[in-house]
Order: structure tokens, then C-alpha cells, then sequence
């Protein structure tokens, strides 16, 4: 088994600069953005010292390496047969769905989501032009006979997540063949966000959304090395497709959504998904004995919180809902507790109560924080 890995002292991760450690004071564990604490990949490490050494920051010049790392990586990841030629790099995954939705959807018009869900989606469709629609997930899973409905009103795309953050859900092959059968039957094309494919833990198996029967003539799937290897600063993901009519798609964008991909991002995907695998090997371990973790420490400190383990990603949704609706246990958790975690509204109305946690950290900070957490549900501040 791969040793688990590390994560720099506390007082080290505060000299951090990103959001995560910049949004608090010192005096707030930060739970609540998807950044995770460990050390980066190796591979990773390497080929931006060697950009920096070189004084290699220029504009990023778009090639075949992008798409070629990422059918690797698809191939021996998942048994995904992805076509290097259609891989298209583009700034962000939130760039490259507002950028396809613009293709896609005419002022006013409809485009379905799932909720609970990433908060940009709320903005990513008004920032396409269209209004959401929302058909919510019922006891975490895809509501595909809510999701037929509305399909037959003919809405002019639906933005699939898969998996599904933040309840960790990985839609099985099943959900997703009956959910491209339904975009076939109606005209809908779908937009897969797959940001975690990479983050599945032991027990479940990622389908991706384009490997299904007839998926590839309605999707575009975008992915991203971001999140599974913590490059989100960097600025690189990629549109997949595997039909020429999806294709047709991606090739209308207007040139910048390439061209502004970050150079460094490139450069650090195309490592990561070359020569990544060990690492992320140790990641997944990693990030399971976290998962077994939280949930000891939840059945033993805060049992008036219930959740159901994350098939994926490293982030736990919470029900508690027992200690008050919409952000009122966040605020408890925040103002008397001293640990930052996602208010569950940012998700969609239907996350009132809820809050999520990220437990991409060490086992020593995670156990301080549910500590700080059922203090602060006992009524009792923290002092510290």
C-alpha cells in the first residue's frame, strides 16, 4: 500500500497565498474551498522549476501534447479511448462551459441543472445568456424521470456534474446510458463537467459521460487536471468530444478560449497526467483513510450530523440541518467554532441546513476541526 501523504506543518500552510488560507484569520481552520494541503507531484514540481529555471512564462502555445497526455492518462485510468485530435485545451473548466453553452443557447433560453451542485453553475448559465432549471437529485442520485421531463420541453443544453459535487456521487454506467438515451430522444446536448474523474475512492468506478452508447453524439466533456493534482492557480483544462457534430462545437469558439489557457497549466497537466499515476495512487489512499477518518470522528463527536461517505472527490456533504436551517450551522461552525466550511445554500435552495467539509488535509487539523465543530454544537465557543 502507498504511504499516505504529506501535509506541510500549519503554521507553514498559512505563509500560503491562495483563497483557502487568505479568506480567514489565522485563528479559522479552513475547510471550505476545494484546495487540497499535501505536497504537489513530484512530476509536477519538476516541470515548473524547470519552466522557472529556464525563464520559460510565456503565452501558452496550443499543440497535440495537451490532448495526447490526457488520452493517455483517460486510457490507463478508465479504458477511455479518446481521440488525442479532439482534446481542446481552454482556460477553466468554468470557461470552457460558458463558452460552449454560448454555442449552444440563444437569449432567454432554458438549461438544466442538478442540485445540490457546484456553485458557478448558478452562474454559469445567465453568464451564457440562458436560465437555469433546475431538477433536483433525489436521495443523491440523478432524477431521470424529472430530468425527461424536462427534456421534453426541450431546454437547450443540460450541465451534467460527474461526479456530482457535493454529495460525492459517481452516477453509474447504467444512470448516465439511460441519461444520454433521454438527450438523444429529445435533442439536448450535454455538458460534462468531470473536473473529479480522477478523485473516485476505492469502492466506486468513474464512467465517463462520452464512453457511454450514444453519449457522443449529444456531449462535450470537460476535464481538467485541477482538481485531482491541485493546479487550480494555473489555469488548464480541455473540451473532449467523439463526434464530428460535437466537434463542430468546439471548433466554433473563438480562438482567445485556446489561447488563453495558462502556459504553466498546460505544462503541469501534461506532467501530471504523463507521470502522475503513482502519485495519485497515494492521493486516493490518502484521501480514504480521511473519509474513514471524518467518519469515526463524526459518529463519536457530532452524531446529530448525518452523511453518507463520498464515493468521490474529498469533500463531505454534511446534513445538519439538526442545528438550524439555510446557513445557521455554517455560522455556528464559523462564528463559535472557528472552522470556515461551505454554507449547503451555495448549492441550490435544496441545501438549506447542509454544510461542506473538505477533509484534503491531516489527520491532526481534521480532528482539531470536528474538536472545534462539537464544541461549538455543544454550545460552547472555543476559546482560543
Amino acid at each position: 500500500m502507498s504511504a499516505e501523504l504529506v501535509v506541510p506543518p500549519l503554521a507553514e500552510l498559512r505563509q500560503r497565498r491562495s483563497v483557502k488560507w487568505r479568506t480567514f484569520a489565522d485563528d479559522v481552520l479552513p475547510l471550505f474551498v476545494a484546495e487540497m494541503d499535501y505536497e504537489l507531484a513530484p512530476p509536477v514540481t519538476e516541470v515548473l522549476g524547470a519552466a522557472l529555471s529556464r525563464g520559460d512564462l510565456g503565452y501558452y502555445a496550443p499543440g497535440p501534447e495537451v490532448g495526447q497526455a490526457f488520452a493517455g492518462f483517460a486510457g490507463r485510468q478508465w479504458g477511455w479511448d479518446v481521440d488525442p485530435g479532439r482534446v481542446t485545451a481552454v482556460t477553466d473548466v468554468g470557461v470552457g462551459v460558458v463558452e460552449v453553452l454560448r454555442q449552444l443557447v440563444r437569449p432567454g433560453d432554458p438549461v438544466v441543472i442538478s442540485p445540490p451542485v457546484y456553485p458557478p453553475f448558478f452562474d454559469w448559465v445567465p453568464e451564457a445568456r440562458g436560465r437555469a432549471i433546475e431538477v433536483p437529485l433525489t436521495d443523491g442520485r440523478l432524477d431521470l424521470a424529472g430530468l425527461e421531463a424536462a427534456f421534453a420541453t426541450h431546454p437547450a443544453a443540460y450541465v451534467l456534474c460527474n461526479p456530482q459535487n457535493p454529495v460525492g456521487r459517481v452516477h453509474t454506467a447504467d444512470e448516465l446510458t439511460e441519461l444520454a438515451r433521454l438527450a438523444r430522444l429529445y435533442r439536448v446536448p450535454v455538458i460534462s463537467d468531470e473536473i473529479h474523474a480522477a478523485l473516485v475512492l476505492p469502492g466506486a468506478t468513474f464512467t465517463p459521460f462520452l464512453a457511454v452508447p450514444g453519449a457522443a453524439e449529444i456531449a462535450i466533456g470537460v476535464v481538467s487536471a485541477s482538481k485531482a493534482f491541485n493546479l487550480a492557480g494555473l489555469k488548464c483544462a480541455a473540451l473532449v468530444t467523439a463526434s464530428p457534430a460535437m466537434t463542430r462545437v468546439v471548433d466554433a469558439l473563438v480562438p482567445e478560449v485556446r489561447e488563453r489557457t495558462g502556459h504553466l497549466g498546460a505544462l503541469a497537466s501534461i506532467a501530471a497526467w504523463t507521470d502522475g499515476d503513482s502519485w495519485l495512487e497515494s492521493l486516493l489512499g490518502t484521501l480514504s483513510a480521511r473519509r474513514s477518518q471524518l467518519g469515526a470522528l463524526l459518529g463519536e463527536s457530532l452524531p446529530t450530523l448525518s452523511w453518507r461517505p463520498p464515493e468521490a472527490t474529498y469533500l463531505a456533504w454534511l446534513d445538519a440541518s439538526a442545528l438550524g436551517q439555510d446557513t445557521k450551522p455554517r455560522d455556528l461552525f464559523l462564528y463559535e467554532g472557528k472552522v470556515a466550511l461551505e454554507p449547503g445554500t451555495r448549492f441550490g435552495a435544496v441545501g438549506s441546513g447542509h454544510v461542506r467539509l473538505n477533509y484534503a488535509t491531516s489527520p491532526e487539523i481534521l480532528a482539531e476541526a470536528v474538536r472545534r465543530m462539537a464544541t461549538a454544537a455543544g454550545g460552547t465557543a472555543v476559546t482560543l
